[in-house]
C-alpha cells in the first residue's frame, strides 16, 4: 500500500513539475562575447520572477546571429550597433527589427606619452584603424576632439580624403585595430576599440585622454541593440525582457565590469 501512495505522489509530482513548466516561457538570446554575459545573467535573474526563462547561444562569427533570429533558431539577439544592423537587414533581406538601444561602446583616444589632449602639437602621430567602419569612426572621434575638421558630417565612414581641416598637420597612421595598442609607445595617442582596451588592460574611463560619447554622432549607427524578428517586434515578454535591460543594475554592470566602456544610452 504504501509503494502504490509514494506511487502515486510521484505521478502527481511529475505532472505539476511539467505543467509549471509548461506556464514558462523560454527565449533564447543570441550573443557574442563572453564579457557581455555578466549582463545578461543580471536579466536573467530580474525576468526570472516574470515566468521567463532566457537561455543563452552564444555565436563566434559575426555574420551568424542575424541569420540565426531571421531563420527562428533564436528570438533575440544583442551584438552589434545600427550600422551593422541595418547593413544586414538591407543586403540580405533579414525581416528584422531593432526593439530596444542598448549602449555606445565607447571609442575612447588613449597615449602612453601625453596626459591631455591639449599636448598633442605640431606634426604628431595619431593611431586609427584601418578598417572603414572603426576608421570613419575614429574620425569621428578626432573631431569631436577639436583635433580635425571633416568636410561632411553626415558621411557615415568617412576616409582620409574626407578631412577638411588638419592645423597641426597631425599624421595618421591607419593600422589594424587589434594591433594599435602596440604602438602607443610611438605615436602621441591612438582611437582605440573598447573591445581591444579591455583586452589589453587599459580602463577607459581613468586612462584615456578622450573619451566617446553618444553626442559625438548625428545619428545612432554606432549604438548597440537589440534585435527581434519583424513580426515579433511587439511581443509583450520581448518588451519585459528589454525592461530588465534598461534597469539601474545593468548600469552599474556597466561602469563596474566594463569600466566605463559601455555607455548607457536608454
Amino acid at each position: 500500500m504504501k509503494k502504490i501512495i509514494l506511487f502515486l505522489f510521484s505521478i502527481i509530482f511529475f505532472i505539476s513539475c511539467s505543467n509549471a513548466d509548461k506556464n514558462v516561457d523560454v527565449i533564447k538570446v543570441g550573443y557574442i562575447g563572453e564579457s557581455d554575459r555578466v549582463i545578461w545573467e543580471e536579466v536573467i535573474r530580474q525576468v526570472s520572477n516574470e515566468n521567463i526563462k532566457i537561455e543563452l547561444i552564444s555565436f563566434g562569427d559575426y555574420l551568424l546571429p542575424n541569420q540565426a533570429l531571421n531563420d527562428g533558431d533564436i528570438d533575440l539577439n544583442n551584438f552589434q550597433h545600427y550600422a551593422f544592423f541595418n547593413n544586414e537587414v538591407e543586403t540580405k533581406g533579414y525581416k528584422l527589427t531593432a526593439i530596444a538601444d542598448t549602449c555606445l561602446a565607447a571609442m575612447n583616444i588613449y597615449s602612453d606619452n601625453i596626459k591631455y589632449i591639449s599636448e598633442i602639437k605640431e606634426g604628431d602621430k595619431i593611431a586609427i584603424p584601418n578598417d572603414p567602419s572603426n576608421g570613419g569612426r575614429a574620425l569621428k572621434v578626432l573631431e569631436a576632439a577639436g583635433i580635425i575638421k571633416l568636410r561632411d558630417k553626415s558621411i557615415q565612414n568617412p576616409v582620409l580624403k574626407d578631412i577638411a581641416e588638419n592645423p597641426l598637420n597631425i599624421e595618421i597612421v591607419e593600422v589594424d585595430a587589434g594591433s594599435i595598442y602596440s604602438l602607443l609607445p610611438d605615436v602621441a595617442c591612438a582611437v582605440i576599440n573598447c573591445n581591444f582596451a579591455l583586452n589589453f588592460g587599459l580602463n577607459p574611463d581613468t586612462d584615456s585622454i578622450f573619451k566617446d560619447n553618444p553626442t559625438n554622432y548625428n545619428d545612432k549607427n554606432y549604438i548597440n541593440l537589440i534585435a527581434a524578428r519583424t513580426e515579433d517586434k511587439d511581443n509583450p515578454i520581448y518588451k519585459k525582457i528589454v525592461e530588465a535591460y534598461q534597469s539601474d543594475k545593468v548600469k552599474e554592470i556597466y561602469n563596474k565590469d566594463f569600466k566605463g566602456a559601455y555607455i548607457a544610452v536608454w
